[in-house]
């Protein structure tokens, strides 16, 4: 954006500590552009605002962290104007009310919570990283066929064992895929169950998760499915995938995966896959699974998907950890903040408990 742009558009820009609320719409969502923003300025849309602090009176990561509890946006959107479609405006925040303590406490508790945020952005940054080193070797093992070309040209392949390696053949056959593999379609591996409705008045609180094709939509006392398995969007958000240990509900937009085969093997064929572009619906998309089961794959040998998942398997321990973590840390975060705000917890209390987890 050059310059006489920028000046036309600075009431819609947004710079390092500023806090971002909706303004129509979903009311409630607040964000902050944080102090390791990767750029100097952003460009809000429509539908946004900003709030800036005057750091000489308050920390901003303070007003950000007082603002997102629960009862606090529990106010913002029973104030907001609810006719039509869901509104408020800068002018009701910036004569909104706000308790601030001494600026110090103001930062000792922001870097207390803070501390607790970054905790969680790094674990799921981990996250990303791991689930693409998983893809990485999928992709590599069973598309590219590393292992296989690395022995034709007489390497040893790399960051894998002599004992996997000799599992691979040595050569490519004439139709370009590993000898002795073959071609499969994905219906002689998995099958493509489908959910079952469950209205969110219908579900009755409790720990079992309920997938929808976006994920997690709620929760429920009762699993229609309890083994493990892979969630797959069939109407809305098609094609997206979700591997799932617990038992959980899928709802009738989604289909469940069946397979005696290895849940990360299926997993990973199924992500290779350009699902997102099978839509077969012109009003609301929907993917149609006998177009899925006739994609064809290279399928190895047994031994080879067996080494795959126990290679895939060491890597998602790690995953499933840092997943754990993450919801030890925002359990703690969510305690934490209004206890904080209010000054019923002590700073060097709660920066004792952060310092025993983090």
């Amino acid at each position: 954006v050059d310059n006489i742009v920028l000046d036309k558009l600075s009431r819609s820009t947004a710079r390092k500590f500023d806090i971002i609320f909706t303004k129509k719409g979903t009311i409630g969502q607040i964000g902050i552009i944080p102090k390791n923003a990767l750029y100097n300025l952003y460009l809000l849309s429509s539908n946004q605002m900003r709030l800036r602090v005057d750091i000489s009176k308050a920390d901003p990561y303070f007003v950000y962290y007082y603002l997102t509890q629960k009862n606090i946006i529990k106010k913002i959107i029973r104030d907001s104007e609810s006719t039509g479609v869901p509104k408020t405006n800068l002018a009701y925040f910036r004569s909104f009310p706000i308790k601030l303590p001494a600026l110090s406490e103001q930062q000792a508790i922001a870097h207390i919570l803070g501390t607790l945020d970054d905790k969680i952005e790094l674990n799921r940054r981990q996250n990303a990283t791991l689930e693409a080193m998983a893809q990485a070797i999928f992709k590599d093992w069973f598309v590219d066929f590393g292992p296989v070309h690395a022995k034709m040209e007489g390497r040893q392949p790399e960051g894998m064992s002599r004992e996997i390696a000799d599992l691979f053949p040595d050569r490519l056959d004439d139709e370009g895929k590993p000898e002795g593999w073959e071609w499969k379609t994905l219906d002689s591996i998995l099958e493509l169950c489908y959910g079952k409705a469950l209205k969110a008045s219908e579900r009755i609180p409790g720990k079992t998760p309920v997938y929808g094709s976006g994920g997690i939509t709620g929760y429920h006392n009762q699993a229609l499915v309890i083994t493990p398995s892979i969630i797959v969007g069939r109407k809305g958000t098609i094609g997206s995938l979700y591997i799932e240990h617990r038992p959980f509900y899928p709802i009738d937009t989604v289909f469940y995966v069946k397979s005696d085969y290895s849940i990360f093997f299926c997993y990973f064929i199924l992500k290779q896959q350009k699902l997102k572009d099978m839509n077969t619906d012109a009003a609301v998309p929907g993917l149609n699974r006998n177009n899925v089961y006739r994609l064809v794959f290279s399928m190895p040998s047994n031994i080879v998907i067996e080494k795959f998942d126990a290679y895939i398997q060491n890597i998602y321990k790690k995953i499933y950890h840092n997943y754990s973590e993450i919801s030890i840390l925002i359990s703690l975060r969510d305690t934490l903040l209004p206890k904080l705000i209010s000054g019923e917890l002590r700073v060097p209390d709660a920066e004792k408990m952060v310092a025993d987890i983090v």
